[in-house]
Order: C-alpha cells, then structure tokens, then sequence
C-alpha cells in the first residue's frame, strides 16, 4: 500500500443557550420593519459563497482576497450582549445572521413580501453599488423582524448597546422580493419562484468498495509494521492527529464564562487532553448543576480509506467521547459537517459524500440518534491536491456537571477496564455491545463508580493509556503480555476506564465483555511486557511534532527557579477605611467596545454581596461620546468600587492593549472623579487583565494617580511566547497590603486562569526592586514547590520576576493579569489546586 500522506486535524465548535422565554417565533405581518443591526456593509465578503465553492488556483491570492470576510470581534460582543436583553429578544419576531448571499439571502428569508431599500444600509465607506450592497457578506450584522411600533424602542436598546439598527426594509402583503436603489427598482422576483429551489439537478454516483489490502483497522497508519514495541508506541504519539495540539489549543479562551468545568487539558501537568467540551449553562444570576458537553468524531485516514467507514466510525466516535464524560447516548444529538473534493460530473468522485453519508445515516439508525443540523462544502481541492473525504460528527447532550469524569488517571492502585468493540470480518462494529457499554459505562459514572474514563482512536490502547497518564503522571502497568495489535490497532467505540481497587469489578460490569488491563503506578512509567517507558520522555515525543508551529513553550527545556525572583513576604495589611459600613457597596464596571469579562465579574461581585451595575461606554459618533463621558462621571460619583473588567478594547488597536480606556479616562472631567472616589471616598480600584492594562498605562498603577508616563514606566507587553496563552496557572500571594487580599494569608497559592496575548510585567529592576519593598508586589507565578519562576509552564507571558499582579502604595487599587472571577462550583473539575482568592469578597468587605 501506498504511504499515507501526513494530516492534520483540529475541529472546532461553539454551543449556544438561550433561555426559552426569551424565544420568539411569530410570523412577520404587513407592515413590519426590518432592521439591519451591528456592523456597517463594506466590499469585504462580495462573493465569498460562490468563491467558497470554485476552483482555486495561485492566482486567488491577488483575485479573489475580497471574498473574505473581515470579522469584527468587538462589534460581534456588542451583538451577543443586545441579544441576550429579554428587552430586545422578545421584540423579535424573526432575525437572521448575515452570511452567503449577504442582503439578499439575510434580509430576503425573513417573511414572503419584502420591500428592501438599499439606500438605507448603512456602509463602511461610499462607492458601493446596488448590487454590492445587495451581496455583500461583511460580518457582524443581524437583520431582525419587529413591529414598526416596536422598531424605535429596539433601536434605543441597540444604542444602549453602542450598536446601529438602521430600518432597510419593510414586510408587504405581495409575495415579491423586490430592492430599489436609488429610487429605482433592481430585483423583482416573485415567492413561490424564490421558493421553488431552482432547476433540479441529478449526479451518477459510483462507490468504490475499499481496498482489503489498506485495510485501517490491520494497518496502523502512523506506525506501519515497526517490530520494536517501544519504536512503534513512540511513533504512534509522535504521529499528526494523535500528538499534542496544546500550542493550538491555548490560542483559544477556554475559560471565559466562568463555566468551563473541563479545562482543555487535565490534570496537574495539564497534557491530559479532555475528549470532550463540558460548559454550565451560562445564566446571568442563579447557580445550576446542568450543562453542555459535546464530542467530535473524525478519523482522516478512515475516511481516505473507505468513506462509509469513515461517516460510521465518526459518529461512533463522537457518541462514545460524549459517553467516556458522563453523558447519556441515549440523550445525543448530532450535528454533521462535511467537507469533500470538488465532485465535478466524476460518478467516483461523487460516490464519497454519497458513501460517508450512508455509513453516518447507518449509525444513526443503528443508535436511533437524530442529526439536528449540518453543513457541507464540496471545495476541498485546489489544483492537484484533494482533501481526505470528510465528515465529521459533533455529539450533543446535557449533562449534570457534578456527574462527570475526566479522563486522566487519578491515583495510584486503581484497576484498569476495557470494554472493546468488537468488529466483523467487514470492519462493521457490534451496536448491540455499543449501545449496552454506553448505557452502563453512562450508569457508573452517574453513580460515582468510575473515576478516569477515556475512549479509544486511531492509535488504541497504546494512545489512550499513554494520555491518560500524562495528566498526573500517575503510572499504569499491563497484567499480561500485549501484542502489537492489542496495543496499537485502532479501536474507536473502546472505553478504557479507572476504577477504584475497593468495587467489585465483576459486578459492575457484569453482562459486558470487558477485560482488566492491569493498574495504576505511583511511578511515572508505564510498564508494558518486559518495558518500562518513562511517561515525561513519551510525553516529550508526544509534545514534539507541532511544537515549532505551535509552541507550548519560550525555553527549549524546563527552568530552574532563580533564588532572586523570591523575596521576603510582607504581611502588612491595609488600614481599615473609617467611614460608615456600606451594606451593599456599589460596584461599577464599565464596558467598552472589546470588553468581554463583564458577566462573570459582574457575577463575581454579587455573590460576594456587593451591587454590581454595568455601564457601557457608547463611542458611534462625537456626541455618543460626550453624553457617554458625562454619564460615566456621574455613574462613578455614586459609587464604591470601580471595575475595569478584561477583554481586547478596541480590539487592543493601535499596536498595544489598553489605549483606548486610557484615552477616556483621561479626560480631566473623569480623571476628577476617579481622583474624587479614591481620596474623598476611599474607594477602590480594580482591573483584570485588559483592565490592569489599562491601570498601568493611566499610571493609577503604581503610582495611584492619573498621571502622565514616562519612559521608564512598566507596562505589559507581549507574551514572550508571542501569542495568546490561555491556561490555569498558578499564583502565590508575596503582600497582603491590599484590601483585595484581606481574606488571604501571605504565601497563599492559587490555581486560576489567564487568557492574555501581552501580559509580561516590564519595569526598570530599580522599580521593581522598589515594588517589593513597597509591598506593592501583590502576587508572582510560581511553581508547584511556590517558587517564582521564569519557567514559561508557570509564567505564561515571561513577566518580569514573576509579577503577577501589583497594586498602588495603599493597596486600593489592585491590577492583576489572572482571572479570579472564573470561578465556581464544578468549574475546572480536571485542575487541581484552591482557585478562589476571595478577592470580590475582600473588596465587598472592606465596606462593611
């Protein structure tokens, strides 16, 4: 058989949640309005769905860069935060989002009669044409469905927002899609031929019964027919699409919400890689036990080989890592996407979509698991080269998120369980044994049985224990003697599973075909036949094929912690402030455009009973401006805290993060009334990440005033691993001067995330030195012995001595890059470690 050409496969998803009171469905009547909300229409997007689907060649790149889409981030949040109004969601009769066909399909699917004024829509710059305004795909935008009673009480709550909502087009009683621009009519078309889909079109289809001889399941795409046992489980890690994505992964915020309760990576190493994404239900005030999870299936090189394999297995796949988590099969929904070769009038070529979807459709009827929704392109080729046919499962379910496992090993002396799936002699798997090791495996952990749960992919049992190790570095040694096919061929639908030594394996998996394994190690080594191999040295070699491309590290070796980040701890504490207790202290956080931490803080500081109100600053024109400025110093004089809460503001543009709140308070009109809440009030101070940004660049921090900066001022700049780092990390407590840290002991250590792209401290050594005397060092990174560190594991952005967070010289205003409000009840259930600082309770207490 022919080598197999390197992949590489990363998904993606998002999950959504909406609560149902605020849904609306009601048919758009005569005489409503549409409303074009959030960003303005530009060139960028012209034909980007027909370009998604044509041939493309070298030349694109200078050809066709305007059928891509500039997204906009900042307005997309702005978007989010209108939507989840129930003020705003429950006057919507009907909306959709912008995509193919822009103006047209958006607008046009709304209601049967439409009269759409293209003049109207609002745009990016002059110049464009009706038929530009008409298809263009720029993003960020929403058209929306609302009583034309309704649509000026929308567009206030959209300006409340700093968003646009400009009325375009009106509901009539004709069945017509008509647009005028410039007072001349340019489309007329009637319905029911806008309905009738087109002409039909019919393709020959040819499936090619795949090669026994390149059989996946006999030949271990990764290894080949390596004979040396530990050179075969050395490759298997070290192939594309079973080594670590880590360096991809933390590109991504994994942590914002406050609701992630598995961490992308588990355990205290964090290289366990979760199989499945666990979110609470996001609500605005309340607690719940309830969540999402989600799983994905897609083996590339099953699909290469045989494409009804491939859509089978993938649904398979995905349904057993829902499983190995917690979720109920029972319960699952599908999402299928799919992404094959240009097709062109090839029946072959046409035979792999038709085959993956009759393998997906196959398993489907077998687990009686509904797809709810897809999407398929047919442009996966460029000259000569063609995509693997794909098909990829997303699984989902709910879950009740305090009965759930992780997947990495979590102690010593466990037994170790296999359940297999077994396969005929045309690699079709067993769904009566599938269906009855998901119900129990479901049951188990419901029950509090199992403790480590992983499912099996391309690179089997050698794959699977070796990730589940990496975590915790927990060992695990094999009873008997393995074959190189017991180790290494593929066995996706398995379940490998942790049990504690004290259950009667017998009985709860009693009516299964199982196996024991063997058990878990204090050693971090894994023993198999006559071989031990070292679990850091399988976790390098599993950590080495990406890391040029996507780093994980600065250092090509870990660091020894240098004595002289470390200095003595200072345990002087803040005085206490003086005037009359404030039962429920007012905290303001303001909201820019790029804020995205105001819930979660806004959350944080309720549940520590303070009187959270969110203000955001509206910047759409000089007078949005100006009215917003005076309402936020009138907002700040009524006050006890002020919060500055994470995110990009202004998109962190131009070249630094920060600047743009900098800018506004800056204003000697709110730089008074910061002044005014800090020394006429006592009040407090507090910036998260893109906040403590900020705080730097005002100079509240260090300084505790507003003043100019200087050359020699420290600041945050980028990480050193020149990307953003998302991960827990953890903190010591080295001062305890600020109020903030008043429910903490000086050498506390924390575990909490960061989600930053320039958060290293950088100051003159003379300013830092001078910080720690000054206790205004509040916390550094540190390791797992609580050493500060340069180490890039422990100090993800390389900040100088470790400085996590400072304050000013009284400690009211504290700045600090970690995000201590992300946390809560079952959230990052796979990190060990004390993640609450108290820090919102601290700053409500000192009030009180």
């Amino acid at each position: 058989p022919a080598t197999p050409r390197p992949r590489l496969w990363a998904p993606g998803a998002v999950i959504g949640a909406v609560p149902a009171k605020n849904v609306r469905r009601r048919a758009p009547k005569a005489g409503d309005v549409v409303l074009l909300v959030g960003g303005r229409t530009g060139r960028d997007g012209i034909g980007g769905a027909t370009g998604s689907s044509k041939a493309h060649s070298e030349s694109s790149l200078l050809t066709c860069g305007a059928e891509v889409q500039k997204g906009n981030p900042p307005c997309e949040r702005k978007l989010q935060r209108l939507f989840r109004d129930p003020r705003a969601s429950r006057l919507i009769k009907r909306c959709n989002d912008f995509g193919a066909g822009g103006v047209a399909v958006a607008v046009g699917e709304l209601a049967p009669g439409l009269e759409i004024d293209l003049d109207q829509v609002p745009k990016k710059y002059a110049g464009l044409n009706g038929s530009e305004l008409a298809l263009s795909e720029s993003q960020e935008r929403m058209a929306v469905v609302v009583a034309a009673a309704q649509a000026r009480r929308f567009q206030m709550l959209a300006a409340a927002e700093n968003l646009e909502a400009t009325v375009i087009a009106r509901v009539c009683r004709r069945r017509r899609l008509q647009m005028k621009w410039r007072g001349r009519t340019i489309v007329d078309l009637d319905r029911d031929f806008l309905d009738s889909s087109g002409a039909g079109r019919q393709a020959a289809v040819e499936i090619a019964c795949p090669a026994p001889e390149d059989d996946f399941f006999k030949i271990p795409a990764a290894t080949g027919k390596l004979p040396d046992l530990q050179a075969t489980w050395m490759a298997t890690l070290s192939s594309l699409n079973i080594c670590s994505q880590k360096g991809l992964v933390e590109r991504f915020d994994s942590s914002i919400g406050a609701a992630t309760v598995f961490s992308p990576f588990g355990g205290k190493y964090q290289a366990t890689p979760a199989d499945v994404m666990i979110a609470k239900i996001p609500l605005l005030r309340g607690e719940t036990r309830r969540g999402t999870i989600m799983g994905f299936g897609f083996q590339p090189d099953l699909s290469a080989w045989s494409p009804f394999h491939g859509g089978l297995y993938a649904v398979i796949e995905a349904v057993v890592r829902v499983t190995a988590a917690g979720g109920d099969c029972r319960r699952i929904r599908l999402s299928l996407q799919e992404y094959f070769p240009k097709p062109g009038r090839d029946p072959r070529r046409w035979g792999a979509p038709f085959a993956a979807l009759l393998g997906a459709f196959t398993a489907q009827q077998q687990l009686a698991i509904p797809a709810i929704g897809g999407k398929d392109s047919m442009s996966g080729s460029f000259k000569e080269m063609d995509v693997p046919p794909t098909l990829v499962a997303f699984a989902v379910a709910t879950v009740d998120v305090r009965r759930v496992v992780s997947p990495e090993f979590k102690q010593a002396g466990s037994r170790v369980v296999l359940l297999p799936l077994p396969r005929n002699g045309q690699e079709m798997p067993d769904f009566a044994v599938l269906k009855r090791n998901c119900i129990r495996v479901h049951d188990l952990i419901r029950k509090g049985k199992i403790l480590a749960a992983q499912s099996l992919h391309s690179g089997g049992l050698a794959e699977a224990v070796s990730k589940m190790s990496f975590g915790n570095r927990v060992g695990f040694a094999f009873h008997e003697s393995q074959t190189h096919n017991d180790l290494f061929t593929p066995a996706i639908g398995a379940l490998v599973l942790e049990v504690p030594d004290t259950e009667d394996t017998e009985k709860l998996f009693s009516g299964l075909a199982y196996r024991i394994l063997g058990k878990t190690l204090s050693k971090a080594l894994i023993r198999v036949n006559d071989l031990e191999l070292a679990i850091p040295f399988l976790q390098g070699l599993w950590e080495k094929p990406l890391e040029n491309i996507f780093p994980t590290r600065v250092e090509k070796n870990p660091i020894e912690p240098d004595p002289g980040y470390e200095r003595p701890l200072s345990r002087e504490r803040a005085g206490r402030r003086t005037r009359t207790a404030i039962a429920r202290p007012r905290v303001l956080l303001t909201v820019f455009p790029g804020t995205n931490n105001e819930y979660d803080v806004a959350r944080a500081f309720g549940k520590a009973g303070g009187k959270p109100e969110t203000f955001v600053f509206r910047n759409l024109d000089a007078a949005a401006i100006e009215t917003a400025s005076a309402e936020l110093v009138a907002r700040i004089k009524r006050t006890q805290i002020l919060m500055l809460p994470g995110g990009f503001s202004a998109g962190d543009e131009p070249d630094g993060s920060g600047k743009f709140i900098a800018a506004v308070f800056r204003h000697p009109r709110l730089r008074d009334a910061v002044h005014d809440l800090l020394y006429k009030k006592n009040g407090l101070v507090l910036g998260i990440c893109n906040g403590f940004q900020a705080l730097l660049k005002l100079g509240l921090l260090p300084h505790g005033e507003i003043r100019d900066l200087t050359p020699d001022s420290p600041t945050l700049t980028f990480n050193l691993i020149n990307r953003l780092v998302s991960r827990p990390v953890c903190t010591k407590v080295v001062s305890t001067l600020s109020p903030w840290f008043s429910q903490c002991k000086a050498g506390d250590i924390h575990t909490i995330p960061v989600a930053h792209g320039e958060g290293r401290f950088v100051a003159p050594q003379a300013t830092i030195e001078l910080l720690f005397s000054l206790g205004q060092v509040a916390t550094q990174y540190v390791d797992f012995a609580g050493r500060p560190t340069a180490d890039s594991f422990f100090n993800p952005n390389g900040s100088m001595m470790a400085i996590e967070a400072v304050s000013s010289p009284d400690g009211r205003i504290l700045g600090k890059m970690a995000h201590s409000e992300r946390t809560g009840k079952y959230v990052l259930q796979n990190i060990p470690g004390n993640m609450d600082q108290k820090l919102f309770e601290s700053g409500v207490g000192y009030f009180k």
